[in-house]
């Protein structure tokens, strides 16, 4: 008997391929579904037994206060990197395309980096000669001019955005240190406030200087140095205004503010002097070590322009809305605070609940 012979496999050799390509892909998905069962698995947690929290729960007395404000935020208050997860969450809200733009750059800069490198290579065998799959060497050059500058123009635009980011969270820490920082009302009885406790309420003038600047504030707001009275205080009082005066010793440091306006000493032109005159309106500050954190730079930057910090002063100008308004040297403009402050810091167009104020819906 003859037997027939078996025809070959009708199954194509690429189909075994991709059958067992498709096994391998399912076998590989049941795993991973398997291991996300696993951690989901995990993180289960324990029933609640209402019955034995009700058992173990504390007296009422040894309860502990709660605040409206927590001292706890989650994480969010610590730094890394130079700075919170706050200050790097509001950067992102205020510029939330920064990433991708990023990132965009970044992927960019890469690509182009790779395509570069292919086509040195390409221009160097085409610069050797001998090789069949050289391009020509003007088409390869070209190829390389162009892949270059495609490096540094994107490379140059993510560098940018970098640089931006983080002249914006510098800001914004600097911003939160300003709120952090502390001051006395002069008046006596009063306790410390910080500045983020005068938003919507006042606006702050931050004056510091030297010894004699200290002494030429206090009498501009504590003496008569016209024929007339001087109403400064009252004035300054009517548009909402806290002068804060910083005591600067010759290393730049914050020292003892309250003391130097106490024992200011008038001139031959000062008449009527008392100190406690302004009173109302100047708060000093408390807390040197944050003060001498937050004017440090702002008495480098004046003093690499060429001021003398305690001569001629510096004066920051904080709006109602928390935001400084100006920053300047010598001492403060308070007849122009007076005359247009109103405008100048937007609280008459730009202050929502001031409408009893300003008039308006």
């Amino acid at each position: 008997n003859i037997y027939p012979i078996q025809p070959a496999s009708s199954t194509p050799r690429h189909e075994k391929i991709n059958n067992l390509f498709t096994m391998m892909i399912t076998k590989f998905s049941s795993l991973l579904v398997f291991a996300c069962m696993l951690k989901i698995t995990a993180a289960f947690t324990k029933p609640c037994d209402n019955l034995s929290i009700l058992s173990n729960r504390p007296s009422q007395k040894t309860l502990p206060i709660l605040f409206s404000t927590p001292n706890n935020d989650d994480g969010l208050g610590e730094k890394f990197g130079g700075f919170t997860a706050k200050q790097r969450l509001r950067e992102e809200v205020e510029s939330p395309f920064r990433k991708v733009r990023l990132a965009a750059f970044g992927f960019t800069t890469a690509s182009a980096s790779l395509a570069l490198y292919f086509s040195a290579l390409s221009a160097i065998k085409a610069n050797i000669g001998g090789f069949d799959d050289a391009p020509p060497l003007a088409d390869a050059l070209q190829t390389c001019g162009i892949n270059a500058a495609g490096v540094l123009v994107c490379g140059s635009l993510a560098l940018r955005e970098i640089k931006v980011g983080k002249d914006n969270l510098a800001r914004i820490a600097k911003g939160g240190l300003l709120a952090r920082l502390t001051v006395e009302p002069a008046v006596e009885g009063s306790g410390r406030r910080e500045l983020k406790e005068y938003r919507r309420e006042s606006r702050v003038v931050i004056a510091a200087g030297g010894a004699d600047y200290i002494n030429r504030l206090c009498m501009s707001l504590c003496s008569d140095q016209l024929a007339d009275e001087n109403t400064l205080p009252s004035a300054l009082l009517g548009i909402d205004m806290v002068i804060v005066p910083v005591l600067l010793d010759n290393n730049y440091e914050v020292r003892d503010s309250r003391t130097a306006w106490r024992n200011a000493e008038p001139g031959e032109n000062d008449r009527n002097f008392e100190n406690t005159r302004a009173d109302e309106v100047v708060a000093f500050p408390e807390g040197p070590s944050m003060w001498n954190e937050y004017l440090k730079s702002d008495a480098e930057t004046a003093q690499g322009q060429g001021f003398d910090v305690l001569d001629k002063g510096i004066t920051i100008t904080v709006k109602k809305n928390g935001r400084i308004l100006r920053r300047a040297t010598g001492l403060p403009p308070f007849g122009d605070f007076i005359g247009v402050i109103e405008v100048a810091d937007g609280s008459q167009f730009g202050m929502p609940g001031d409408s009893e104020k300003y008039g308006g819906p």
